[in-house]
């Protein structure tokens, strides 16, 4: 099932493409609205998800970049073993992947990852967050959905 990793690649790209358009056209903590209930605002997150970590003094970095390289190894390595029917499972773990080295890419290159997408109501916002973040959100629900038995042939054998 490794003929999925195109989906990787795409999720990199549009990542990188996205945060590289962010950087070169935003001031830091800029925010354009782009309709209601959603602003592009460029911050940088040091952290993991929600920010987890972001004041720790910067071996967090490393510390997300290695766990972020071990799961990638991981993931290619269950995608390598899947069947042909799993199909669905072949594509949440390839979007998973491909978030996993777009924000594993910052890392390195930065000590940062570029967030951008800023959910809002009123006063509250959601952590801003970006493509690859959205990739791996959407592996995730994916891989639960297929826990769940969607996607899955009837007639598949499982033997």
């Amino acid at each position: 099932m490794l003929k999925w990793l195109w989906l990787s690649l795409l999720a990199i790209i549009l990542d990188q493409g996205s945060k590289l358009a962010v950087d070169n056209s935003m001031r830091l903590y800029e925010s354009i609205p782009v309709m209601p209930y959603f602003n592009l605002t460029y911050v940088h997150n040091p952290g993991a998800a929600f920010s987890f970590l972001s004041e720790a003094g910067g071996w967090q970095r490393w510390f997300f970049a290695g766990l972020a390289l071990v799961i990638s190894v991981g993931i290619t390595v269950w995608l390598s073993r899947l069947k042909k029917h799993e199909t669905l499972l072949a594509v949440a773990l390839a979007l998973v992947l491909g978030g996993a080295i777009g924000n594993l890419i910052d890392r390195l290159l930065y000590g940062y990852v570029i967030d951008f997408l800023d959910v809002y109501y009123n006063s509250w916002h959601w952590p801003a967050f970006n493509i690859a973040d959205s990739a791996i959100t959407l592996g995730v629900i994916l891989m639960l959905a297929e826990s769940f038995g969607f996607g899955q042939s009837r007639h598949a054998d499982y033997a």
